[in-house]
């Protein structure tokens, strides 16, 4: 409904422009302006006109420019609306809508072009070769992580070189706060471990919080803007964050279970349903515990990581718990799941997530 309310605003506008034009050349009884408009101010109110009405169905075909001609629109607009300031002060008021929702789709535009170019340089590095998994592949593995890659289903199918996944969920970013919806995209590489996370938070109503974490080469980085313009954080590139973004990784390799036969992960059976798994990458090295059922479905993973970033940093106990399963082209792997730290104070469950969509090896972006 807002949606065609803001574009029914951006027509209207386009067309009371279209007065200017009139009184300029003398078209009909133009009263609504006293003041004379040279015909040379005539062509620009007919051009702002025109722009509007682009922008309009631009909009209303969700393309990705019309932010950009109704942001040139507004500008001229106002210059205009200054010049005949005491009949067309009142369009100032348009003009301010449209710029306070066109600049923040504008940088979310960019945003997302930049987030899109990362994907595409991280997913280029994806082996194009095939590789089955046979179950001789497994018999190195202690017997624990052997039954949940057998139970998951890998055997006889193409080891897993890329994955592209669609999330629905919620978030918290402080404990008693309020949960706040969000949508994301992840991207991973298995080979050279990587990963890019790019989540749309809806903090409030029409303020929208654009995040994007990402681990690659084994550096991990966040980048967090409000309305995709003002930036919130902007951390990485130190120890902390890199083992923090690695042990993410270690933790969603359960979305894509063949990982497990990676050689920069090693297991160590630390009970019949347990594993312990150490990932080195990068002169970097991490570690976590993988709790399994009888079925031998993994059910959580732990580990020690860093809460919070910068110099207040302290290692806490992060959770990361399988609330339910699903099976994606063939392989079942944990579709929510639910995440918390153990602090202190108190647990602070922070993240519930589930997994809507997912491939496997189609390094290419979402449409």
């Amino acid at each position: 409904m807002l949606k065609y309310l803001f574009g029914f605003i951006i027509l209207l506008h386009g067309l009371i422009h279209c007065i200017g034009f009139a009184k300029a050349f003398g078209y009909g009884n133009i009263t609504q302006l006293t003041r004379g408009i040279s015909k040379a101010a005539g062509c620009f109110w007919l051009i702002t006109a025109i722009l509007f009405l682009t922008a309009t169905v631009l909009f209303l075909l969700k393309k990705d420019a019309w932010p950009v001609i109704a942001i040139i629109a507004a500008v001229i607009s106002q210059i205009l609306i200054i010049i005949a300031w005491k009949d067309a002060k009142f369009g100032t008021l348009f003009n301010v809508i449209v710029l306070m929702v066109a600049i923040p789709v504008l940088a979310n535009v960019q945003f997302n072009k930049m987030v899109a170019k990362e994907v595409t340089a991280l997913l280029s590095q994806a082996p194009k070769t095939k590789v089955i998994i046979t179950r001789k592949m497994l018999d190195s593995l202690p017997p624990v992580v052997q039954q949940w890659l057998i139970h998951s289903g890998v055997v006889g199918k193409e080891k897993i070189q890329s994955v592209r996944l669609k999330q629905n969920g919620s978030m918290l970013i402080k404990p008693g706060k309020k949960w706040m919806p969000f949508t994301a995209s992840q991207y991973f590489t298995v080979d050279d471990p990587a990963f890019n996370w790019q989540a749309n938070v809806q903090m409030m109503p029409f303020i929208k919080i654009s995040g994007r974490d990402k681990f690659v080469n084994g550096d991990g980085r966040m980048l967090i803007k409000m309305l995709s313009l003002i930036t919130v954080a902007n951390a990485g590139g130190d120890t902390k964050m890199n083992g923090s973004a690695m042990l993410r990784f270690l933790a969603e390799t359960c979305w894509f279970p063949t990982a497990a036969l990676s050689d920069y992960i090693k297991w160590e059976a630390v009970g019949p349903l347990a594993a312990k798994a150490t990932m080195r990458y990068k002169g970097l090295s991490v570690e976590g515990i993988f709790q399994f059922n009888t079925n031998f479905d993994m059910m959580s993973f732990t580990c020690n990581r860093w809460y919070i970033n910068g110099k207040d940093a302290t290692l806490e106990k992060w959770l990361v718990e399988t609330k339910s399963y699903a099976i994606f082209e063939g392989i079942r792997i944990p579709a929510k799941t639910e995440v918390s730290w153990k602090l202190k104070s108190g647990d602070f469950k922070w993240l519930k997530l589930e997994i809507a969509e997912l491939d496997f090896n189609q390094p290419g972006l979402y449409k």
